[in-house]
């Protein structure tokens, strides 16, 4: 199965292929011609509800691809099936707008997005956008449903894309299927964050990025790895949170909190209740049933996304700092944010 799409589609027609009419389609239309085909056909279509379905009956087997006909490269369909699941990805390409200095950095989830959203917003200046580059402009058209937060820093027009995956295997899938888009639609960012939690080691959490990284062309450089134009900065979340009354087991997002309600005086303030609940439960609170209460104790009456997002904006500069620090992330942050020169200061 070959799906051929963009504006160049006419190189790839020939007489047997499939040139679909979508407009005036309906969604059962849709898939009953979907239903009807082999497997052996090229279907040319500029409909993304075409190429969904396609790439969801098609996604297994390499030889199924998906042509970009304005640069005659393919992606598998599985490829492009997770490009449209996990990154809402305009596969039909024809992107334009300006070229700007653009980062993105791939989170786990929704919380983790927040938290690094306000630590850029905090730390480095950015503010919410609504306008995307020309290398961000495949999720433009997502930006309405807040399924990612994309930020600019006006002042040197740098924008900065915090993109939530499906914990830390989804992290790398994205970073695999990003990189490949980037080949095929022929765009690039400057640098790409792959911020993941150390689940059993340091090594092991940079073997995954570098396992990736193994199917392109790349070589080490001092903050990561360079795969063409662009720069992969591991973020490796690793910073253990000692307390008598909270039931540490492995890092995440959470204990980057904990550090920081700490720093900021709000632990102490919730230790009379943590020590109640400890009892009565009979064990210690897990670190997300923690945030909970500290939620509670702060008068954010949100969701957890929300309290983390304010809570950073709202804590120390110089707490948010140390915690980073602790943490060591903070040089990678700032080579995500365009600012090294300023942190070399």
């Amino acid at each position: 199965m070959r799906i051929v799409t963009g504006n160049r589609f006419e190189a790839f027609a020939d007489e047997r292929a499939i040139l679909f009419p979508e407009y005036r389609k309906n969604r059962d239309e849709l898939i009953d011609f979907v239903d009807s085909l082999t497997g052996e056909e090229t279907v040319v279509t500029a409909s993304l509800e075409l190429i969904d379905l396609i790439a969801w009956k098609f996604r297994r087997g390499e030889e199924n691809a998906l042509i970009y006909s304005d640069t005659g490269k393919s992606l598998t369909m599985k490829e492009t099936y997770e490009l449209r699941k996990y990154l809402d990805f305009d596969v039909r390409g024809g992107f334009s707008g300006e070229k700007a200095r653009t980062s993105v950095l791939f989170v786990e989830g929704k919380t983790d997005s927040k938290f690094f959203k306000a630590v850029f917003k905090k730390l480095f200046e950015f503010k919410e956008s609504r306008e995307a580059p020309y290398s961000l402009r495949f999720i433009e058209r997502v930006f309405e449903r807040d399924n990612f937060d994309l930020l600019k820093r006006e002042e040197d027009n740098y924008y900065l894309a915090v993109l939530p995956s499906e914990g830390n295997s989804g992290v790398i899938r994205n970073l695999g299927n990003f990189l490949r888009a980037m080949d095929v639609f022929d765009f690039a960012v400057e640098r790409i964050g792959v911020a993941i939690d150390i689940d059993e080691d340091r090594e092991a959490a940079l073997a995954s990025i570098a396992g990736k990284l193994s199917g392109f062309e790349h070589r080490k450089t001092s903050m990561g790895y360079i795969v063409g134009k662009t720069e992969v900065v591991p973020l490796i979340i690793g910073l253990p949170f000692e307390d008598e009354t909270v039931e540490w087991k492995k890092p995440t997002v959470e204990d980057l909190m904990l550090h920081l309600i700490a720093r900021e005086g709000l632990l102490e303030r919730i230790k009379p209740g943590l020590k109640a609940l400890n009892e009565s439960l009979g064990r210690k609170l897990k670190p997300k049933e923690v945030m909970y209460l500290a939620l509670s104790a702060y008068g954010h009456w949100g969701n957890l996304e929300g309290f983390y997002e304010l809570f950073v904006m709202r804590s120390r500069f110089r707490n948010l700092k140390a915690v980073l620090r602790e943490a060591g992330l903070m040089n990678g942050l700032i080579y995500l944010a365009g600012r090294e020169k300023e942190g070399r200061r």
